[in-house]
C-alpha cells in the first residue's frame, strides 16, 4: 500500500469517525440520527453545529430548559402512545387536587397524589421499566414527606417536607445517583410536563380522529343544553320568588366552593400527573452529564493554605476545650460580654465557619492534586484532619445553643438552627467516610440524610417540642415567655396544657382565637395536631381575662434570636 493511499484511507476513516460521533450525540435517547450537514460559507461551524442540533430537538419532539449540551445528553427515550388508564388517571388526579386540597393540607394531600402514582405506575410499566430498590426506597420516602402535613398543623415543617418530597420524587423517577443528577431532577420536571403535554394530547387526538362523528355530537348538545338552562334559568328566578326557591332547593350549594382556587388546582393536578407519568415511562437521564474536574493543581500550591486553615482551627479548638475545662465565668469577665452575647454570636459565627468550611473541601476537592498515590494521601491527610477539626466546631456551636436555650429557653429559630448544625456535623461524618471507603455513594448519602432529617423534623413536632421545652424550664426556674406562645401553631397545645392557671390560659389564648377565627375544616383538610388541640380547648377552655393576661406579659411584643 503506498503512502498516498494510507493518508486518503486514515482521513476517510476519522471523517466516518466523526459523523459516528455526530450521530450518537444528537441520537441520544432516540435512536440514531442523519448525520450533521456541513455549515455553509459565511457560518461559524459550532454555531451551525447547534443551529442544525436544535431543529433535530423541535422535530423529534423533544424539549428542555437546560443549555444545548446538557439537553443533549440528558435526552430522554422515545415513548409509545399513552395508555388509556394513563389519561383516567390524570384526570382522577385532576378532580382529586381540586376537591382535596382546595381549603388547605391535610390527610388530603395523601389522597390527591394516589392517582398521580397510579398514572407513573401504569406508564412505567408500559413503556417496560421495573421497579429498583431506590426507586423504592425514595418513592416511600416521598410518601413518608407528604404525611407531616396530615401529622402536623405548623406550617414550617411542612413547607420543608413538601420540598423534600418534590426532590424524593424527582430522584424515584430519574435515578439519579450524581450531583448533576441529583440537582437537575427536581427542575428536569418540568421538561417532563412539556414533554408530557405533548405526548397526552397526541394520544388524545389519535383517540379521537376515530369516534369524533359519536361524541362530538353529543358534546355539543350538551354544551347548548348547559348554556339555555343557566340563560333562562337565571331569568325565571328573579321573575318568580317561589321558582327561585325552587331551584334554589334542586341546585346544590356550592356557598362554601372555592370556586377560582379549585379552577386553578384542577389543571395544576393535572399537569403535576402529567410530568410524573412521562419521567416514568421515559426519564431524563441527568447523570449523563459529566462535569469537568478543575486543574489541578502542586502540593505546595494546594496544600500550604489548607495546612495554615488546620492550625488556625487547632488553635481555635484548644481555646475551647480551655473554655470547657477552665468556666466561662472567667471568660466573661476577661471579655466583658454578658452570658447571652457569648452565646448566641458564637453560635452565629460557629455555623458559618461550619457552612464556609464545606465550601472549601468541595473546591479543594476539584482542584486537589491526583498524579498518584501520594498525591491521593496527601488528600485525605490534610482534609480529614480539617473535618476532624469542624466536628469540634460543629460540637462548640451546639454547646452554647444549649446554654442559650437553658438560659432563655426554646425558639423556633434555635431550634431550626441547632438542627441544622447538626445536620452539617454529619454531612462532614459522610465526606470523612466518602473519603476512606469512596465517594462513589456520597451523593445519595447526603441527599438521604437531608430527607431523615426533614422527616424527623416533621414527625417530632417542633412547635410541641418549643412548647414542652419551655413548660419544663418554668417547672424548673419559675421562667416564662407568654408572649411567644401566641404566635405558636395547634402543635403546641398539648405541652401547653401543663401549665398552671392563669398561664395556660394566657399561652392558649392566641391559639385559641386563631382556630375559631379558621372555623372548623373537613376531615381531609384537618391535621392530627388540629384535631387534638380543638379537643383539648373544647374540654378545657382558656378562661383568663385579658387583664390578667395582659399583667403576665401575653401581649407584649418580642424579637425572637
Amino acid at each position: 500500500m503506498s503512502a498516498g493511499n494510507a493518508s486518503t484511507e486514515s482521513t476517510s476513516t476519522a471523517n466516518t469517525s466523526t459523523e459516528s460521533t455526530s450521530t450518537a450525540n444528537t441520537g441520544a435517547g432516540t435512536g440514531a440520527a442523519p448525520p450533521t450537514p456541513p455549515a455553509p460559507p459565511g457560518w461559524d461551524p459550532r454555531a451551525w453545529q447547534a443551529h442544525q442540533l436544535r431543529k433535530q430537538r423541535t422535530a423529534s419532539g423533544a424539549w428542555s430548559m437546560a443549555p444545548l449540551a446538557w439537553a443533549e445528553a440528558a435526552r430522554p427515550a422515545a415513548v409509545g402512545p399513552v395508555p388509556t388508564a394513563v389519561l383516567g388517571a390524570v384526570l382522577a388526579s385532576g378532580i382529586a387536587v381540586s376537591l382535596l386540597l382546595g381549603e388547605g393540607l391535610g390527610p388530603g394531600l395523601l389522597l390527591a397524589v394516589l392517582p398521580a402514582l397510579a398514572a407513573a405506575y401504569v406508564a412505567a410499566r408500559a413503556a417496560g421499566r421495573t421497579l429498583r430498590p431506590w426507586t423504592a426506597l425514595w418513592a416511600l420516602g416521598c410518601l413518608a414527606l407528604l404525611a407531616v402535613p396530615a401529622l402536623r398543623d405548623s406550617a414550617w415543617p411542612s413547607v420543608l417536607a413538601l420540598l423534600g418530597a418534590l426532590l424524593t420524587g424527582a430522584l424515584a423517577l430519574h435515578g439519579s445517583r450524581s450531583w448533576p443528577g441529583i440537582l437537575l431532577g427536581p427542575v428536569g420536571l418540568l421538561d417532563s410536563a412539556v414533554l408530557g403535554v405533548r405526548w397526552v394530547w397526541s394520544g388524545l387526538r389519535s383517540r379521537g380522529e376515530g369516534s369524533r362523528g359519536r361524541w362530538l355530537p353529543v358534546a355539543k348538545a350538551v354544551l347548548v343544553a348547559v348554556v339555555l338552562l343557566a340563560l333562562f334559568g337565571t331569568l325565571f328566578a328573579s321573575a318568580d320568588a317561589a321558582f327561585a326557591d325552587l331551584l334554589g332547593e334542586l341546585t346544590p350549594d356550592l356557598g362554601g366552593f372555592d370556586g377560582p382556587v379549585r379552577v386553578l388546582l384542577f389543571p395544576l393536578g393535572v399537569l403535576i400527573a402529567i410530568a410524573v407519568a412521562r419521567a416514568a415511562a421515559a426519564p431524563s437521564r441527568w447523570d449523563r452529564i459529566r462535569v469537568r474536574p478543575g486543574k489541578a493543581r502542586s502540593r505546595v500550591e494546594w496544600a500550604l493554605p489548607l495546612i495554615v486553615l488546620n492550625l488556625l482551627f487547632a488553635g481555635f479548638n484548644a481555646v475551647q476545650l480551655t473554655v470547657l475545662f477552665g468556666g466561662y465565668r472567667k471568660v466573661l469577665d476577661a471579655t466583658g460580654l454578658s452570658y447571652s452575647e457569648y452565646a448566641r454570636q458564637g453560635f452565629w459565627q460557629l455555623l458559618w465557619a461550619t457552612l464556609l468550611t464545606l465550601a472549601v473541601i468541595a473546591l479543594a476537592l476539584r482542584w486537589a492534586p491526583r498524579e498518584g498515590a501520594g498525591d491521593r494521601r496527601l488528600v485525605r491527610v490534610v482534609l480529614g484532619t480539617l473535618c476532624a477539626l469542624t466536628l469540634i466546631v460543629v460540637a462548640s456551636a451546639l454547646r452554647r445553643m444549649d446554654l442559650y436555650v437553658d438560659a432563655y429557653g426554646l425558639t423556633r429559630l434555635r431550634l431550626s438552627v441547632a438542627g441544622m448544625e447538626l445536620w452539617l456535623g454529619l454531612v462532614i461524618v459522610l465526606i470523612m467516610a466518602g473519603g476512606l471507603f469512596g465517594a462513589r455513594r456520597l451523593p445519595r448519602a447526603v441527599v438521604g440524610s437531608a430527607v431523615a432529617a426533614v422527616l424527623a423534623f416533621g414527625l417530632l413536632s417542633p412547635d410541641g417540642m418549643i412548647a414542652e421545652g419551655n413548660v419544663t424550664r418554668y417547672e424548673r426556674d419559675a421562667k416564662i415567655d407568654l408572649a411567644y406562645f401566641q404566635s405558636l401553631s395547634a402543635d403546641a397545645v398539648p405541652g401547653l396544657d401543663r401549665l398552671p392557671e392563669p398561664q395556660r390560659s394566657c399561652a392558649l389564648r392566641g391559639i385559641g382565637d386563631d382556630l375559631a377565627k379558621a372555623g372548623r375544616s373537613p376531615w381531609y383538610a384537618m391535621s392530627l395536631g388540629e384535631r387534638r388541640a380543638r379537643k383539648i380547648l373544647a374540654e378545657r377552655p382558656a378562661k383568663a381575662s385579658r387583664e390578667e393576661c395582659a399583667r403576665l406579659g401575653t401581649f407584649g411584643t418580642r424579637k425572637e434570636y
